[in-house]
């Protein structure tokens, strides 16, 4: 096994969390990480790719925190990068959070990034931008969750600010972008028929790969749930999929099932989530 490079930066009084992660065919290369970002790696079956677990180690985000995460799974590489627990975004007196996510898979590799919930506090402010790089003959899967409030607390959001922008590449090429963005007052774009129709969760993922009309067919096939809605699509080269949900547990259900089917069917691995996922 190659020797892997380990840096670790104390934390600062306002938190700048920073990790890079970056795979070979056969092993880590390389790792850097900045509190309150950390890394974890599980063992894990033969079958399954090499496996980082991240985590906060603050317990959540508040206005003016950054985080910034880069993952490279290099030419040949596997590798899946999940998070530990939901993310949480406290009530902010005005700055946002920040959060970058720069993901990037090189020839023949596979590249999954498995969220678990964004949790938006009333009052949260969060602006995040994922971006995905993925060479010719590369295949990827990436995706994010966000609830509206602790809907178990029964807590309504109502102010704030979200802004959730994608943009993939293909060979440097930019084929697909999109943002979400919605600023005080949220009342009125969540519960509109014509937004979000009352849901309280809502979730993309983007798969990249080869045969995307007809994982586009699956995703269509598979039984869904009475409390969410979900749709597919492919534009630009991309499978996008949607879901709304006026359940978050529904909401987290139906996406495990659609990605545990996406993961066998675009990338040949278990038809399953990891164990911690489900923790």
């Amino acid at each position: 096994m190659s020797a892997v490079t380990l840096r670790c930066e104390p934390a600062p009084s306002r938190f700048h969390g920073r990790l890079r992660i970056a795979a070979g065919p056969r092993d880590l290369r390389d790792l850097h990480q900045a509190a309150p970002l950390r890394a974890l790696f599980p063992r894990v079956a033969a079958e399954e790719p090499l496996t980082a677990c991240l985590t906060n180690t603050a317990g959540g985000l508040v206005g003016g925190d950054v985080l910034e995460v880069a993952v490279e799974a290099e030419p040949g590489a596997r590798l899946l990068v999940m998070a530990q627990a939901a993310e949480k975004v406290y009530r902010s007196l005005g700055p946002d959070v920040r959060m970058t996510v720069s993901l990037s898979a090189g020839a023949g590799a596979w590249l999954e990034w498995l969220p678990q919930e964004t949790i938006l506090f009333d009052a949260a402010r969060l602006r995040r931008l994922t971006t995905l790089n993925v060479a010719p003959g590369a295949r990827a899967l990436a995706g994010e969750m966000v609830v509206f409030g602790r809907t178990a607390h029964g807590e309504t959001v109502k102010t704030g600010l979200l802004r959730d922008a994608w943009e993939v590449r293909l060979g440097g090429r930019l084929v697909w972008m999109d943002a979400l963005h919605l600023d005080t007052p949220l009342r009125a774009p969540l519960d509109h028929p014509a937004g979000f129709g009352g849901a309280v969760a809502a979730a993309t993922a983007v798969c990249v790969g080869d045969g995307l009309e007809d994982l586009r067919d699956g995703v269509r096939a598979l039984a869904g749930r009475e409390s969410v809605l979900r749709g597919a699509t492919v534009v630009g080269g991309v499978l996008v999929v949607r879901w709304l949900g006026r359940d978050a547990a529904a909401l987290r259900a139906d996406f495990a099932g659609v990605w545990s089917w996406l993961r066998q069917a675009a990338g040949g691995l278990p038809e399953k989530l990891p164990r911690l996922w489900h923790v």
